[in-house]
């Protein structure tokens, strides 16, 4: 089967929508039908700092230590549990990002270095890329990516906070997040941090889970987060619920109207986005504007 056949199902999905004025109407609900689920007597970890009953230090602590658990085999599991989508929709948002040739891209909530190292393609040999995250084991897998793809003296990772990421002001043309807004403790600050180190007129792009916006499908989808994921993940991640954390977080996530609505929030204009696969995930893109509100 060719490369073109496997990824029709997320072309045929893919739709487009613009939004374009301050102050737009609130988010609509859309229809999530989930499957009957067996609620646990006493939630884990994992799940309760997912639907945001943990106070603000036990979910950093446990985001931080759960990422630096899982990252040796991080990058196993997002192939097997998205089938390989995963870096067809990074791709997607590399190219969205407009990375000109010799600029400098950010990437913030690197992980082990795929989006950053894509950006470094696009930037070219005289280009920049600075890759941050919490977590250093995910920091130390980018870095030997970065070496084997011979692209270590143009990409550069370090440890870091998206809501303070100790950047100048105005830096990069283009700054990137993957599936990584979600996990920080105060989304709006971190987009707000993302706005003041791009230049004007540079680019945020956001890859995150989504709603489904068809039922049918958004019951399918739950039933394979909540029964197949926690499975798989902890068989292979060796932590007992770091994905039960994954579908429950994506669960209390605003849809992509309500993930839209923030990023016009934070002073981000031309914000629109790309539904992938049904809506599972999405790729948002906005702009710096000339003048900050």
């Amino acid at each position: 089967m060719s490369e073109w056949a496997l990824a029709r199902p997320v072309s045929r999905h893919l739709r487009e929508h613009t939004s374009h004025r301050k102050g737009s109407s609130p988010a609509r609900t859309l229809p999530f039908v989930t499957p009957q689920e067996t609620v646990a007597p006493s939630p884990s970890p994992g799940e309760r700092v997912g639907r945001g009953q943990a106070s603000e230090a036990e979910k950093a602590r446990y985001v931080r230590r759960m990422f630096g658990a899982i990252a040796p085999r991080y990058d196993l599991l997002n192939t097997l549990l998205s089938g390989g989508l995963h870096r067809r929709w990074k791709r997607f948002a590399a190219a969205q990002a407009h990375v000109p040739q010799g600029g400098r891209a950010l990437d913030v909530c690197c992980g082990t270095g795929d989006l950053a190292l894509l950006l470094a393609g696009r930037a070219g040999p005289r280009g920049n890329v600075v890759g941050v995250d919490i977590a250093e084991e995910m920091l130390r897998v980018a870095r030997r990516k970065a070496h084997t793809a011979g692209l270590a003296g143009r990409v550069r990772f370090a440890l870091g906070d998206a809501e303070a990421l100790g950047l100048p002001d105005g830096a990069f043309d283009a700054a990137t997040v993957a599936f990584g807004v979600r996990n920080t403790i105060h989304p709006q600050a971190a987009l707000l941090e993302i706005r003041r180190v791009l230049r004007p007129g540079g680019r945020l792009v956001v890859l995150e889970f989504s709603r489904p916006y068809n039922a049918a499908w958004g019951w399918l989808y739950s039933w394979y987060s909540f029964t197949l994921v926690p499975r798989v993940g902890r068989l292979v991640s060796r932590h007992a619920d770091a994905y039960l954390y994954l579908p429950t977080s994506i669960r209390a996530w605003p849809d992509q109207e309500g993930f839209a609505a923030m990023m016009i929030g934070a002073g981000f204009g031309e914000v629109r986005y790309h539904s992938l696969l049904g809506g599972v995930a999405a790729v948002h893109v906005g702009v710096r504007p000339a003048a900050l509100r």
